[in-house]
């Protein structure tokens, strides 16, 4: 494992890159944003290239930042509609930046801050922060980290935990987008999807939940068992096992051509597919060229009695785990 300088921000903050090797697999986190910027791994004849899509410098980053590509979301993953919610009967406005709502943890959210960093172990690094109370809305003084780390196998572990001073809410997640025949070779789509879920989560015309659930047998959504994934998909799927204590295998990301597969697995109840239509033109990746895979909670749950609590209370610690498994068949 090592740290470099990556880069420097206009205001004169250094960014650094950490490298992280084990079992074939190479992976780079930086302290801006909690950023994957790239994942080497091998395919079925041995040929290794990055399959998560990033840039070579911190520039292109910072111009080009609304695709979230590799970055750690937060303090709220996905949408709260309106950019309000209650918590014991006192209302919270936030930073709208999606139309009426907040996405992703509003106009400067926790992948735009550099993030402390320190070892963790050999084959990881523990990324930090305090969100102080009131950043883009959110109440309480938020200590925050990300713990990215390879086992033995060469899975990613990305795990988060989180304590505040004030009641508030918090859905951390990761934003990488995944094309398992590598990043820069154009769509992703044809790639198989299998998820372990029954039921979505439908959405309005800003989507925002409609607080109802809806099965996917007999729809384009069922992806019980791996099929094709073609465009047009940015759903939230709610996971058949629910909220865990240890992460549970829920998906399968895999590529007929290069060999490659990638499972999650996840604490979290929910999984956001996302295939990435609307990539900007002046982006080097193609519309379609990541499939991103989103564990959370689900969208504007804290204004939705029927969804998994996202509350964190003082005395209670945020915790959540993912897992990123690397193969190739």
């Amino acid at each position: 494992m090592r740290s470099e300088l990556f880069g420097t921000l206009p205001d004169g903050s250094p960014v650094h890159r950490w490298t992280l090797e084990r079992a074939g697999v190479r992976v780079r986190v930086l302290t801006y944003g909690g950023i994957v910027q790239s994942t080497h791994v091998p395919d079925r004849s041995g040929r290794v290239a990055s399959v998560a899509l990033g840039f070579e410098e911190l520039a292109g980053y910072l111009a080009h930042p609304g695709p979230y590509f590799g970055a750690l979301v937060g303090r709220y993953a996905n949408r709260i509609a309106g950019g309000s919610f209650e918590v014991d009967g006192r209302a919270y406005r936030l930073a709208r930046n999606n139309g009426p709502n907040a996405l992703h943890g509003g106009a400067r959210g926790f992948d735009k801050h550099v993030w402390d960093a320190e070892p963790a172990d050999e084959h990881g690094v523990r990324l930090s922060r305090v969100s102080p109370d009131g950043e883009e809305g959110y109440p309480g003084r938020l200590a925050v980290s990300a713990t990215y780390a390879l086992d033995e196998a060469g899975a990613l572990r990305i795990a988060y935990e989180a304590t505040t001073d004030a009641p508030t809410v918090v859905n951390l997640t990761n934003h990488t987008y995944w094309n398992l025949a590598g990043a820069s070779t154009g769509t992703a789509l044809g790639h198989e999807v299998r998820i372990a879920a029954s039921r979505t989560t439908p959405v309005d015309g800003d989507g925002i939940p409609t607080g109802e659930y809806a099965d996917v047998a007999g729809t384009r959504c069922d992806f019980r068992a791996a099929r094709e994934v073609g465009p047009g998909f940015d759903h939230n799927y709610v996971l058949d096992k629910g909220v865990t204590a240890e992460p549970v295998e829920v998906a399968e990301l895999s590529d007929p051509g290069s060999g490659r597969v990638l499972t999650v697995s996840t604490t979290e109840p929910g999984l956001q597919l996302y295939t990435a239509d609307h990539f900007a033109p002046d982006l080097p990746f193609a519309p379609g060229g990541g499939i991103a895979l989103e564990t959370q909670h689900f969208p504007d749950s804290p204004n939705r009695p029927r969804f998994p609590v996202t509350e964190l209370r003082p005395g209670g610690v945020y915790a959540s785990e993912t897992v990123y498994g690397f193969s190739s068949r």
